[in-house]
C-alpha cells in the first residue's frame, strides 16, 4: 500500500510563492536583509554582485525570497545564456519594450547649453519620450526671464529649468529667484560646467582639474589633461563614456529627476 503523508501545516502559516526573476545585468533590486539597492553587474556560483549608484559593490547569495523588485519580494535565479532585453533604461527606470512616444506635453524643460541637453537626452531620453516631455536649451541664463514671459507657464503647462553653477549669491541664483513661481521650477548643480557632472572615473581621469579664474574653463580642462585644444571633440569623448545614470554625479541626477517629476505632475 502506498504511504500517504499529508501536509498538516495550516494555510495561514504557509509561505506564498514568489516570482522567480532572472538576475539579468542592470536589473535593479534591493537585498531584503541589508536594504542595499543596486544594479546587477555579475551573477555566478549562486551569488549576485550589485553596484549602487555611488559605485559601491556588494556580493549576496541568491537565497529564496532574498530580494525586492519594485517593492515586491522575488527570488533571483541565474539568467539564461541567450540574449535578453534591457530591463532598465539608462536612467535606471523600468524599460518598456515597444513603448511609443507620448504626444508632447505643454510643459517643457529648459537646460543651459547644448552639452547639457545632449547629456540629458543620453541618460533620460527614453523616459522623456514616454512622458511626452520636450527638452530645449538656453543659449544663456540671461535669456531666461524673456523665455518664461513668452512661455506663459500655467498649472497644465509647467516649466522646469536646469542651470549650471547655481550657488548662493551668483548671477544665476538672482535670475532664478526672479522667475520662480508655482508653475516654474529652477534648479541647478554646483558645477561650473556640466562636464564636471560626469564622474571622473567614467572618463578615465583621477579628477577634473582646477582651472584658474579668468580662463575659459573648457579650454583650461583640455590643456590640463593634455587633450587637443578642441572643446567640441573633448565633449564628444566625454559624452561617449556616459552609458547610464551611474556615470553621473548625484548632484545632477537628483535635479533632473526633480524637474521631470515637476513638469509631469497631474
Amino acid at each position: 500500500m502506498r504511504s500517504y503523508n499529508p501536509d498538516l501545516t495550516p494555510p495561514w502559516k504557509k509561505s506564498a510563492p514568489v516570482p522567480e526573476v532572472p538576475a539579468d545585468r542592470d536589473l535593479v533590486v534591493e537585498e531584503v536583509t541589508t536594504g542595499f539597492c543596486g544594479a546587477v553587474i555579475r551573477c555566478e556560483a549562486g551569488t549576485v554582485t550589485l553596484e549602487d549608484r555611488f559605485g559601491k559593490h556588494r556580493v549576496f547569495p541568491m537565497d529564496p525570497r532574498g530580494f525586492l523588485l519594485e517593492g515586491r519580494v522575488v527570488t533571483l535565479i541565474r539568467p539564461s545564456a541567450g540574449p535578453t532585453r534591457p530591463t532598465r533604461t539608462a536612467s535606471g527606470s523600468v524599460a518598456v519594450p515597444g513603448a511609443r512616444a507620448r504626444v508632447a506635453r505643454a510643459g517643457r524643460i529648459y537646460v543651459e547649453g547644448r552639452h547639457d541637453a545632449e547629456l540629458v537626452e543620453r541618460v533620460w531620453g527614453d523616459d522623456l519620450r514616454i512622458e511626452g516631455v520636450v527638452v530645449e536649451y538656453l543659449e544663456g541664463v540671461d535669456d531666461l526671464p524673456s523665455i518664461v514671459a513668452e512661455f506663459a507657464p500655467a498649472p497644465d503647462a509647467r516649466l522646469g529649468v536646469l542651470v549650471d553653477h547655481l550657488v548662493p549669491g551668483s548671477k544665476e541664483s538672482r535670475i532664478a529667484a526672479q522667475v520662480t513661481s508655482a508653475d516654474v521650477l529652477v534648479v541647478g548643480h554646483p558645477y561650473i560646467d556640466v562636464w564636471e557632472a560626469v564622474k571622473p572615473a567614467s572618463v578615465g581621469i583621477r579628477a577634473w582639474p582646477r582651472v584658474p579664474r579668468g580662463q575659459d574653463w573648457k579650454t583650461g580642462v583640455c590643456e590640463a589633461l593634455g587633450w587637443p585644444p578642441n572643446t567640441g571633440a573633448a565633449w564628444q569623448h566625454i559624452l561617449s563614456k556616459v552609458t547610464t545614470y551611474k556615470d553621473l554625479e548625484p548632484e545632477l541626477l537628483g535635479r533632473v529627476e526633480e524637474l521631470i517629476d515637476f513638469v509631469t505632475a497631474p
